[in-house]
């Protein structure tokens, strides 16, 4: 479904909930209707940020965070915070927003009964502790992510999924960008691999993207630009804004390349998919 009909058909469900929460609910009612109004500006928040509005994201996200603050559950809130820190990630420069987003969020998590997301959580601030450098902190927060993914979830209160499939993706972003290549690929494929329900074609694609970053990184850069065109197709299939920064950066990697036939293709294919 396009993502402008998406925001169309969501327009209604939001100004729903800002009138209910400015009317007189009573007490009983507050915590469910307030975890309505959470998820429903988070998945707005998303939107406009997937449709570039990022002024428009940034006010829906805070009201997502108040109305998540309401619920009396602090993993939903957690949840709120990382899907902001995600898209502040890629709309913002530098990193200390993000990582004070999700910084909030591990600490939610942790006050919080939701193990997934407190695995989840553990592993975005091990995406950001090595964007920062600080590989002795992403290593320690993969560790507790991979120790609470491997505790009991039965009964665990969020439906969001996050498998050890997502897990491995967050180790070959570490192991990526503390230079082992080799490494990171191996943990690319393997979560690639195990991405295959529809609704993680996105996911799939950002990993494969990275993937083929390693795979640059080891001087396979023809085997890398095939990944990409894969990765292409995936982009346009969906519309994801993360996916087509990440193949925008990937492709830049290759530049050196640009003499090449296949690059050629690769950047044809590019254009054409998504205008770059």
């Amino acid at each position: 479904m396009p993502l402008v009909r998406v925001q169309l058909l969501r327009a209604p469900i939001i100004e729903s909930c800002r009138r209910l929460l400015d009317a007189a609910v009573p007490e009983p009612l507050l915590p469910g209707l307030q975890t309505v109004a959470a998820q429903a500006y988070t998945l707005a928040g998303r939107t406009a940020f997937e449709t570039r509005d990022d002024e428009a994201s940034r006010a829906l996200y805070a009201a997502a965070t108040a109305a998540a603050g309401g619920t009396g559950s602090p993993w939903r809130r957690a949840a709120v915070h990382m899907s902001h820190a995600l898209v502040t990630l890629y709309s913002t420069p530098g990193i200390e927003a993000a990582q004070q987003l999700v910084d909030a969020a591990v600490r939610d998590a942790r006050a919080g009964e939701s193990v997934t997301v407190r695995a989840r959580a553990h592993a975005l601030q091990a995406e950001i502790a090595v964007r920062a450098g600080a590989e002795r902190t992403a290593r320690a927060a993969l560790a507790l992510a991979w120790y609470d993914l491997d505790s009991d979830r039965d009964g665990d209160p969020a439906s969001s999924s996050f498998s050890a499939a997502h897990l491995r993706g967050f180790e070959g972003v570490t192991s990526l960008y503390v230079g082992d290549p080799a490494e990171a690929q191996d943990y690319f494929a393997q979560s690639a691999e195990a991405l295959q329900t529809p609704r993680e074609r996105v996911q799939r694609a950002i990993v494969a993207t990275d993937q083929a970053l390693a795979r640059i990184r080891l001087d396979e850069p023809e085997s890398a630009a095939e990944l990409l065109r894969g990765c292409i197709d995936a982009a346009s299939a969906t519309g994801g804004r993360v996916a087509s920064i990440r193949l925008r950066r990937a492709r830049s990697d290759l530049r050196l390349r640009r003499r090449e036939d296949w690059f050629a293709d690769l950047d044809d294919h590019l254009i054409e998919s998504l205008g770059a």
